[in-house]
């Protein structure tokens, strides 16, 4: 994790920002306290088209009876 102070921060903000893209985390501190904490954004995941998901239900198993009820089997079983 890099440490910096507020007034490195503003001066090397571009820098830092590049260094957070790549993975690294960065403390921002004033006064030697922390103030900030800089982490990546978390990019959304795209969803699957449709027929990714066609494909992907048909490899799944068959179930022997319907999910209701294990779902319901579970349910009262208390797990």
């Amino acid at each position: 994790m890099v440490t910096v102070n507020l007034a490195q921060a503003k001066a090397r903000l571009s820098e830092l920002l590049d260094k957070v893209e790549a993975g690294q985390e960065v403390l921002i501190t004033r006064r030697g306290k922390a103030v900030a904490h800089l982490t990546p954004a978390v990019r959304p995941k795209k969803p699957l088209s449709l027929r990714d998901l066609a494909r992907f239900r048909a490899a799944m198993p068959r179930l022997r009876r319907p999910a209701a009820e294990l779902l319901r089997e579970l349910r009262d079983e208390g797990l």
